[in-house]
């Protein structure tokens, strides 16, 4: 890779290459937009289609940790794919095995296919965002990485919303659902198929090193650790949750769609808060919240929906919240040298817990009840915040941190510089 430079816009230049215009930047982040419309679909439409189908809601949970345990394997073998292939050829692969996985959902209810069509819809969307991010941050520079960043998340997160309100309209007992959502995936194609944004060169190497991410933020990989495991509850039981309560799928979809907009609404608020303190006492706070709203979400039983979904909206909106400001923290302590391997340990640990807690919390859910996976959630947030609470007693804060905080959504991985180091001309990882 040539020589890499800043242009006076902030996008990075590759020498021989030019800047990458803005609007073959957009494209990546219009194609993952498209995406996230057909994927709030099926959050909502699986777990609602099942129940009305008479099936138990652990079948709901088994499809969710199914979903969880493809996200992992992409999270290990994306590297190595693109590192064959390049960018471009890799995000064509994860999207048609997209298209495939929700053509499955068409073939009939059949809960066992349904989770072979999650996990295989989990491994290609967790890659597909591994490929996105690191096109993103390869074609702009410092100046602006932030503010694009944002603008792919919160676009992302408007998907999920817009996708999930459209179940209201479509009807559950056709394979309308996941046709559609198969449309939206073929769509997502053609903006980068079109797009004149070169991909980068592919990455020589990666690396998983969790013991010396560790030693740079452990309350970043705690973090992680946890909200792996509670933005994978919170957003694949609630609906699971109310639809067992009795809920239809437009009740259902009102709620899922707010859940997605109270993660942008509490995000910059706390967000602009923990870039004027001590990011850890808002982690503290933030993870009370989340076990405050898990306790009232469990004594929602009888009480109008309104109340339930304003309970869910926080809930959801704090979890996601400590996902983004534990990768800040952790950024704020790392070096240059060490933001890969950071990144790539923060990754495979989110990954991790997004695949074990769902998985345990749908076995006690065969047991209590739909309402296992709240006292999980609230279990998980008060033992993080606790253990941030005793690393704050043990570790002064940081001399200073960077203030760059962005909102991310915790059902979308890190950005993704993390599995692709690269060389910046100065035997340095690349940001």
């Amino acid at each position: 890779m040539g020589d890499t430079l800043l242009t006076a816009g902030g996008t990075r230049a590759v020498a021989g290459r030019g800047p990458a215009p803005l609007v073959a930047i957009t494209s990546i982040i219009l194609s993952m937009t498209l995406l996230a419309v057909g994927n709030g679909l099926l959050f909502a439409y699986v777990p609602v289609r099942l129940g009305a189908s008479g099936f138990a809601p652990t079948w709901a949970g088994l499809i969710l940790t199914g979903l969880s345990a493809g996200g992992l394997v992409g999270c290990l073998l994306t590297g190595q794919l693109v590192r064959r292939v390049g960018h471009a050829r890799a995000f064509m692969t994860y999207s048609a095995l997209i298209i495939l996985a929700n053509t499955l959902i068409t073939a009939g209810i059949d809960p066992v296919l349904w989770i072979a069509s999650r996990a295989l819809y989990g491994f290609a969307i967790n890659s597909l965002f591994i490929v996105a991010q690191s096109w993103l941050n390869d074609a702009v520079g410092n100046a602006i990485r932030g503010r694009v960043m944002a603008a792919f998340y919160i676009c992302y997160v408007v998907g999920l919303g817009l996708g999930s309100l459209a179940l209201a309209f479509i009807d559950i007992d056709t394979p309308a659902a996941p046709i559609v959502a198969v449309a939206f995936a073929a769509l997502s194609i053609i903006p980068v198929g079109l797009t004149s944004l070169r991909p980068p060169p592919p990455p020589e190497s990666a690396s998983l090193a969790i013991g010396r991410a560790w030693r740079i933020s452990p309350v970043g990989i705690a973090g992680m650790l946890a909200v792996g495991g509670l933005s994978m509850m919170v957003a694949g039981f609630a609906p699971i949750h109310a639809t067992a309560s009795g809920f239809g799928k437009d009740q259902v979809s009102v709620l899922m769609v707010a859940m997605q907009f109270g993660t942008i609404l509490f995000q910059l608020p706390l967000g602009w808060l923990s870039d004027r303190t001590d990011r850890r006492y808002v982690l503290v706070g933030t993870s009370l919240l989340v076990a405050l709203a898990g306790l009232a979400a469990s004594q929602t039983a009888g009480v109008p929906f309104l109340w339930i979904v304003v309970v869910f909206v926080i809930w959801s909106g704090a979890t996601e919240t400590i996902y983004s400001i534990s990768s800040a923290h952790a950024n704020d302590r790392a070096g240059q040298a060490d933001l890969v391997p950071l990144s790539s340990a923060m990754l495979f640990t989110w990954s991790f817990s997004g695949f074990i807690v769902p998985g345990v919390a749908t076995a006690l859910t065969a047991l209590y009840g739909t309402e296992a996976f709240m006292h999980v959630a609230i279990v998980i947030a008060v033992a993080f915040s606790g253990f941030v609470a005793w690393r704050i007693a043990k570790a002064p804060p940081a001399a200073e941190q960077s203030g760059n905080f962005a909102p991310m959504s915790a059902q979308a991985p890190l950005p993704a510089e993390l599995a692709f180091p690269q060389d910046d001309g100065a035997g340095q990882p690349g940001r």
